[in-house]
């Protein structure tokens, strides 16, 4: 972790309401994709916690959603501006341990992290299957890059405007092994669909780093931090009953 004034060298928005921002800083730390950064937002007490959707060297880009005040205030912030960032937070996913193929699944503001993972693995020669979830065509966001780095994208929506008609669920019948990010509605969904794997938790957090154990959740292996032991988990340590 470090903690180190930032300056955005671009914030676009991407989407209706979905914005990327690229972000410079020196020693960001960030060392696995799936890691996250918090961002003090000006005006606003509590950090924001933003997964990083690709680092390299000194330039990361987080993609967030406006969903509130404070992401509101991150949207208006321009090129030159700086920000206070806690970076290289989170334990990530291990491309080490994972198999020469894999599916990685993403659904809504879950799929910039699976964005990084999929370049990751392509580094290392590995090949995958990606699926992609969204709510409608008109929310589509970083479809290209994924096409770009992965020949096996598929994408699915929920009101069949582009791609197949349909949840992540409905796109594969068993996996293997499958690393997932997004609502925990959908991981709860795929969890009996995926024999093995790693899912990333979405959770409200107030620190970051495992101080105040406010984004704690409980797992076979007793009370777990989101920001600290996660936000990636092995699949099998979750307990869906005590998540949602």
């Amino acid at each position: 972790m470090r903690n180190t004034k930032s300056t955005i060298l671009e914030n676009v928005e991407i989407a209706p309401g979905i914005y990327s921002m690229m972000i410079e800083t020196e020693g960001s730390r960030f060392s696995h994709p799936g890691q996250f950064a918090m961002v003090q937002v000006p005006e606003k007490f509590l950090r924001r916690p933003i997964s990083v959707c690709r680092f390299d060297g000194d330039r990361y880009t987080l993609v967030y959603r406006v969903v509130g005040d404070g992401t509101r205030i991150m949207s208006r912030m321009e090129s030159g501006d700086e920000l206070d960032v806690l970076t290289g937070l989170g334990n990530g996913y291990d491309v080490g341990v994972l198999p020469q193929d894999v599916y990685i699944i993403g659904g809504g503001i879950g799929i910039p992290p699976m964005l990084g993972l999929v370049r990751a693995l392509t580094m290392e020669g590995k090949s995958c299957k990606v699926i992609l979830g969204y709510n409608s065509e008109k929310e589509i966001f970083l479809l290209d890059q994924f096409r770009d780095l992965c020949d096996d994208v598929t994408v699915m929506t929920a009101d069949g405007s582009s791609g197949k008609k349909g949840f992540v669920t409905d796109a594969f019948d068993v996996a293997d092994v499958a690393c997932a990010c997004g609502p925990l509605a959908m991981l709860n969904a795929l969890d009996p669909k995926v024999k093995d794997g790693f899912f990333s938790l979405e959770a409200r957090m107030g620190c970051g780093f495992g101080a105040c154990m406010g984004c704690s959740v409980k797992t076979v292996d007793g009370s777990r931090r989101v920001c600290k032991e996660g936000p990636v988990f092995r699949k099998d340590e979750l307990l869906w009953d005590q998540l949602v």
